[in-house]
């Protein structure tokens, strides 16, 4: 008999173990802090400098988990249209934040960039200035027209009178850095940033007709956001003296 009570009382006390440890567990999780992913939409240009604003928000935001999507401009702004999830937008250009109309709110502009000519290191063609981009034996390549970099491309062109004859027209001026660094093209057209990002992998030539067509680089919250109020914190992590640093220290110029 004794032993058959001492079993019994073995198994209670097994009983209110679990449920002192269950109750335990769940008052744990109660006090975890929401977990947030904060869709984030940029330029291709934006690659280098947004990962480092976004690891800065990560670090000042517990529980915040900031998911980038890098493209060319136009393309984002297709994606965005036809329900691709996004928080914040940031485009290279004015042109393609203003095609997603009022889907784009309250855009500001938080940073500016010019067109560099990129070569092979040592320049081995000879590339010297932006009529160099169509001398025999010169594989250039461009951005596609719809993007920032080839509407820029587009603006010099008209400034110069110069039409150039590419090989190639890319979706994204990291493409058309690609292919210069991987020897597929002598030339490209890109913007200053993405030549500095690159160091000694690429040469870089300036035509004075570049510092007359400057991109002004606006960012906005989403209309309908699943997040708007981390949204906008993220808007203002970019406008603030961190995030602009960080910009500048890339090669972009100021708003």
């Amino acid at each position: 008999m004794k032993k058959v009570l001492a079993a019994v009382a073995a198994t209670g006390l097994l009983v209110i173990a679990g449920c002192s440890s269950s109750d335990d567990t769940t008052s744990s999780n109660s006090e975890a802090p929401d977990s947030t992913t904060l869709n984030v939409s940029a330029a291709a240009s934006l690659k280098k400098t947004f990962t480092a604003i976004a690891d800065q928000f990560e670090k000042d935001n517990a529980g915040v988990t900031v998911t980038l999507s890098f493209d060319g401009s136009s393309t984002l702004v297709n994606q965005i249209k036809q329900g691709a999830p996004a928080d914040v937008f940031a485009s290279a250009d004015q042109k393609n934040m203003d095609k997603l109309g009022d889907q784009a709110v309250d855009p500001k502009v938080f940073a500016t960039n010019t067109l560099v000519i990129v070569t092979a290191p040592g320049n081995p063609k000879g590339v010297n200035s932006f009529a160099d981009l169509n001398k025999p034996g010169v594989t250039t390549v461009v951005c596609q027209a719809a993007q920032p970099c080839g509407n820029a491309t587009e603006a010099v062109e008209r400034d110069t009178g110069i039409t150039l004859s590419p090989a190639s027209e890319e979706q994204s001026v990291t493409a058309v850095l690609t292919k210069v660094t991987a020897g597929q093209a002598d030339a490209g057209l890109v913007y200053v940033t993405d030549a500095k990002g690159a160091g000694d992998k690429v040469a870089t030539v300036v035509d004075p007709a570049f510092a007359a067509v400057v991109n002004e680089y606006p960012i906005a919250t989403v209309r309908g956001a699943a997040h708007e109020a981390t949204a906008k914190e993220f808007v203002d992590a970019v406008l603030g003296p961190s995030g602009q640093q960080i910009l500048a220290d890339a090669g972009f110029g100021k708003p």
